[in-house]
């Protein structure tokens, strides 16, 4: 029986069905189709239904590929046929969901007994849909058919269809054929294309594939192996890699305020940079690509784009570092889920042996944000506490839901995406964590709480060792990490945190204005150890040399109320360097800036301090370089963004208004030509007379997209610039800008 067209079918559905249909396929409603014709078109442009086949299971792609080998395409398909070429594996009740899963994305139409689909469909399954050749539309008999011509036959059967072969390269009459290939093609069973091609005619094909004829098909979902945890263990552990992450991003600015990393002349980051990395931070190349990946990406740095840039950090860096952890971690948390490039393509190589480079162009991928959201999501849909036993698994049930998805690179995506959301704590002992779910669902300020929920309580204590190291058993509350950070350097990292005080370090605080007091209150009210008598009096053995020297501005000055240490430090050579000079018996200056007569001292082995005006001890540290952050663009969605039912519904009545519009006769009709003669005063005129007349006027007009429409108004006011008319499609009162206005027809009457 002859089948229904798109366009009708799609008129023939109820607003919820074609509101569900933009919904799945938001590309066909951009820009707003002007009717139902138009709308079937783009239903069935290539791009689109590509796009569209790229949500569809394996199974019910197998089931529109069988659509397509029946030749749906051409002419109407009935259900039981359809059936039929599936195989017996498939039973009628999945057969029918995916059937009306099509359907709902219009990649399908038609009843059970006359289904369709768009011509363009058969190009998204290649060449040779179901791997079968060209049907010829003959009946063949394959009776005498020799072992050598049969094992050919079967080859060509399980597809691709055509083969490459000298054979065909001329026709010889069968008792003059000397090969399989020779006698198959004098018989008809095999089609001659080119001289050095062949081909398997359909019919034969699927008489050779059996009862099967588009071989095993995966009805169902592979059910993946999982491990059962608790969800305080998953939320724990992740914990720990999201403290561990805060503090190795951290680590990364401090280093790149210090010493700002040179861009390369092709953008991205340098090997040596990029080992430097690894070497300040203590980490492997792959976590550093991710850090450095993640601190552009979350946009604390940034390429100053200056005659010599250099991936500098940012103001927002300072920002960042003044916030509480569980904030940190969901800024980093967030970048890395939206981040449009795969960090773990650094240290590779491209087809033509180029290495991928932190940072670079090549290594940007559009896709990344949807694939990761996607591999996450389906984590996230197991119960609380599930962890998929291994990537392979996850990247098998993803394999299925989406085959089409990820493309060649799916299941490496799958492993990276774990291995990146274990790093970055969004994922933990292969399961997601409860601060990634509500990444996932709200956003990162909820995400952020969650993980505070998770985290153990900062602690207010430290242990000091007798070896001059310092265990912090865990977070220590912000102002103690402060003061310990300036006073000791960090040893180790992890469950627990080591820090080493020297005399370096002890002179570092006494450069910040510490006082020896405040040091010792610090570890005598923090430590729940005795404080050892070696660290008491490395603070005050430091505290007695340091800032006997006085360093001011003037250039810069030196003061000391000893004038044999003013005569000792003149006599050292590096006085020279600094050009200093005496003015009085305790009084030293220079031209130079007082942190470089300050660094020069200190490495000639003096203990200088830095003063103010005041007298007060200074903090020289410098503060760092910064850049300004850049202004990020608009990202290119992937896929066009989903508008809201309302829009769309809205959306839809505007289809239908055009329909009707392009359903109505027409009688009188004026064209504006937007430039010559007397086409706006007579449009004008038209409807200034049909408002009179009480008659309706087909008006096509540009709307505020640019796109052409028409709609059928009756009009009621004509003038001020504005045609406002009751549209009977919509059951309102419309208004359109008369500028806008292409054309006005009176609707023929009769």
């Amino acid at each position: 029986m002859s089948g229904i067209t798109l366009a009708d079918w799609l008129r023939a559905q109820d607003d919820v069905a074609l509101v569900a249909l933009l919904r799945a396929r938001p590309d066909l409603a951009t820009p707003p189709p002007a009717d139902m014709s138009v709308l079937a078109t783009r239903v069935g442009t290539r791009a689109s239904i590509a796009r569209a086949c790229e949500d569809l299971d394996t199974f019910t792609l197998a089931v529109l590929e069988a659509l397509v080998v029946q030749g749906a395409d051409a002419g109407p398909v009935a259900l039981p046929t359809l059936a039929q070429i599936l195989g017996p594996d498939v039973k009628p009740r999945p057969l029918k969901q995916a059937v009306a899963r099509l359907r709902s994305l219009a990649l399908t139409w038609g009843d059970d007994d006359a289904l369709s689909v768009a011509p363009l469909t058969r190009e998204a399954f290649g060449s040779y849909p179901g791997g079968l050749g060209r049907g010829t539309g003959q009946t063949y008999d394959l009776s005498g058919v020799t072992e050598g011509e049969q094992r050919v036959l079967r080859k060509l059967a399980a597809g691709p269809p055509i083969g490459d072969t000298k054979d065909a390269s001329r026709v010889v009459p069968l008792e003059k054929a000397e090969t399989p290939v020779q006698r198959l093609l004098a018989r008809g069973l095999l089609l001659r294309r080119d001289p050095g091609t062949v081909e398997l005619p359909r019919e034969i094909a699927l008489e050779l594939r059996g009862d099967r004829p588009l071989g095993p098909i995966q009805v169902n979902e592979p059910k993946p192996r999982t491990t059962a945890l608790q969800q305080r263990s998953v939320d724990a552990t992740g914990a720990g890699e999201a403290l561990e992450l805060v503090r190795h991003v951290e680590n990364l600015i401090a280093s790149w305020s210090a010493e700002p990393a040179p861009v390369l002349r092709t953008g991205g980051l340098g090997v040596r940079e990029l080992r430097k990395v690894v070497k300040d931070l203590g980490v492997d190349e792959r976590r550093a690509a991710l850090l450095i990946e993640l601190v552009v990406g979350a946009d604390l740095a940034a390429n100053t784009e200056a005659a010599e840039p250099e991936w500098v950090p940012t103001t927002k860096a300072d920002v960042w570092l003044a916030a509480t952890t569980e904030v940190r971690w969901a800024t980093l948390a967030h970048a890395w889920l939206d981040l449009p490039r795969l960090p773990a393509l650094v240290g590779r190589r491209d087809e033509k042996d180029k290495l991928f480079n932190p940072l670079a162009d090549e290594i940007r991928r559009a896709q990344a944000p949807r694939d990761r959201r996607w591999i996450l999501e389906a984590l996230g849909a197991f119960p609380k506490g599930t962890a998929m036993a291994t990537p392979a698994d996850l990247a098998a049930v993803l394999g299925w839901r989406a085959p089409r998805r990820g493309g060649r690179q799916r299941d490496e995506l799958v492993r990276w995406t774990v291995e990146e959301g274990t790093a970055v704590g969004v994922l933990a002992l292969g399961a997601i964590t409860s601060a990634g779910r509500v990444l996932l669902d709200e956003g990162p300020g909820h995400a952020a709480k969650s993980l505070g929920d998770a985290l153990p309580a900062p602690l207010d204590h430290v242990l000091v060792q007798a070896d001059l190291t310092v265990v912090a058993p865990g977070r220590l509350e912000p102002d103690l990490a402060d003061e310990l950070a300036l006073v000791a350097n960090v040893e180790s990292a992890g469950g627990a945190t080591v820090y080493r005080i020297s005399e370096a370090t002890v002179r570092r605080a006494f450069d910040a204005g510490r006082t020896a007091d405040e040091l010792q209150e610090l570890f005598k009210t923090r430590s729940r150890t005795p404080v050892p008598q070696s660290l008491s009096y490395l603070i005050d053995d430091a505290a007695r040399r340091h800032g006997r020297l006085r360093g001011g501005t003037a250039g810069s000055f030196l003061r000391c109320d000893d004038p044999v240490l003013i005569s000792e430090v003149l006599a050292h050579p590096e006085a020279g360097r600094l050009e200093l000079r005496r003015i009085a018996p305790t009084v030293l200056v220079s031209p130079l800036p007082l942190a470089d007569v300050l660094d020069g001292l200190r490495s000639a082995g003096f203990a200088p301090a830095a003063e103010g005006p005041d007298g007060q001890v200074l903090d020289l540290r410098p503060g760092g370089r910064r850049t300004t952050p850049r202004q990020r663009s608009a990202r290119n969605p992937v896929s066009p963004a989903v508008p809201a039912d309302d829009r769309l519904g809205e959306l839809v009545r505007l289809v239908r208004a055009g329909d009707r519009a392009a359903a109505t006769p027409r009688g009188e009709r004026i064209s504006v030509p937007g430039h010559l003669g007397a086409g706006p005063s007579a449009t004008l005129s038209l409807l200034q007379q049909a408002a009179r007349a009480r008659r309706s006027v087909l008006v096509g007009f540009v709307d505020s997209h640019g796109t052409a429409a028409q709609r059928v108004i009756e009009p009621h006011v004509v003038g001020g610039g504005v045609l406002e008319g009751y549209d009977h499609s919509y059951g309102e009162v419309l208004r359109f800008p008369l500028h806008r206005i292409t054309s006005a027809a009176l609707v023929d009457e009769a």
